[in-house]
């Protein structure tokens, strides 16, 4: 005969794990781990890394830095003034990709006097440094359709687009944007701003 229940119990019960809690859990782990493989599939067959040439884009990524590149970010958009971009300087594929950051898009007016870069009347947001050279800019330059004025986040360290040899950056000579990197002495990952 069964025990009746009648009144309180102090005793507690051992709860089951049942079946549909595992397959909940396993799905999603399962749901996750297919997520990361996508991603890890996708940057490699379709990213690009790179390495840093230089001090030019210091303190945003440093010499010998691994980057990745967003290949297709502008497939669908166009660079925006403040985007860290990749390059061929004039499409030489004989070169290391360059890494700078968008000063000036097609339409804009530069030019650097006294140090100061200037675009369309007004002081750049995006350099914050006294530029020793203003090069090619010396004189104001007005950008054509395509073109984009490229800048180290540190310009006195680097060829960028003052530089005669590299001059305004084509849109046709843009590989993508710089979004991630690798800082190698930490042993993390930092998205790039």
């Amino acid at each position: 005969m069964a025990k009746k229940y009648n009144g309180l119990s102090f005793y507690t019960r051992k709860k089951k794990i049942s079946p549909s809690i595992f397959r909940e859990i396993f799905g999603v782990l399962f749901g996750v781990f297919a997520a990361m493989f996508i991603a890890v599939v996708l940057v490699y067959f379709f990213g690009m890394t790179t390495n840093v040439v230089g001090n030019s884009m210091e303190p945003t990524v440093y010499n010998g830095q691994t980057i990745y590149i967003d290949r297709f970010a502008y497939m669908l958009a166009t660079p925006q003034k403040g985007d860290v971009v990749v390059f061929l300087p004039n499409g030489n594929k004989n070169t290391h990709y360059y890494v700078k950051r968008v000063i000036a898009t097609p339409g804009d007016k530069v030019v650097i006097e006294d140090g100061i870069c200037y675009v369309n009347g007004e002081e750049s947001e995006f350099v914050t440094i006294k530029i020793m050279d203003a090069g090619t800019v010396e004189n104001e330059v007005t950008l054509g359709s395509g073109e984009y004025f490229c800048l180290g986040d540190d310009p006195n360290s680097g060829e960028d687009s003052r530089s005669a040899n590299i001059g305004m950056v084509k849109i046709s000579d843009i590989k993508g944007r710089a979004w991630l990197h690798l800082k190698c002495e930490e042993d993390s990952i930092g998205f790039i701003k």
